[in-house]
């Protein structure tokens, strides 16, 4: 079985509740960004001896919370020796609005993945796009590169759609099963 870390910023609670349902599916390892942008040095071990590094930010403006982006540039010590070289990798978001640019923040989560010559894994999920389709249902946000979830501005975290929190744990899932096959 593949060991599988992942690593997030949670601003308001629903990138959190999001991280657990893919941690969930994963048999993951939570590696929590505090409110500074800081990884604690158990976190830094985790995700050194972790075969997959699972990403996750809220979607803030168009890309990753600043804490997230903190994170990131301090990965810059692994990078350096190649250090997560080979190591599967994969990542979601969550915005308020349906579109809300979270394509631009999987991007930038994919790109920091590549800089660590790291091989990225998708949602394997096909969109929920038939005129039958539900707003609860697998993969309504309809996203193939990464897990993305839409939480209304004025929603708390309790009140995430069970079809999001589904998708996500099934993406962790699929995540950890495609790390298992590399790490075999």
């Amino acid at each position: 079985m593949a060991k599988v870390a992942v690593v997030f910023h949670s601003g308001y609670g629903h990138t959190l509740r999001m991280a657990q349902s893919v941690a969930d599916g994963a048999a993951a390892e939570l590696v929590a960004i505090d409110a500074d942008g800081n990884v604690s040095e158990a976190g830094w071990a985790t995700l050194n001896a972790a075969d997959a590094i699972i990403f996750g930010s809220p979607t803030y403006m168009g890309s990753v919370s600043w804490q997230f982006k903190k994170f990131a540039d301090a990965t810059s010590k692994p990078w350096f020796g190649q250090a997560w070289k080979d190591k599967v990798f994969a990542g979601f978001t969550n915005s308020a609005t349906m579109n809300g640019d979270k394509l631009s923040t999987l991007h930038y989560l994919f790109t920091l993945a590549m800089q660590h010559s790291g091989i990225w894994v998708g949602t394997g999920m096909m969109p929920s796009n038939s005129k039958a389709a539900q707003r609860n249902d697998l993969n309504y946000v309809g996203s193939f590169c990464g897990a993305m979830a839409q939480s209304p501005s004025d929603a708390s975290p309790a009140e995430m759609l069970p079809g999001d929190l589904e998708t996500a744990r099934l993406f962790g899932q699929r995540v950890a099963a495609v790390a298992a096959k590399f790490s075999a």
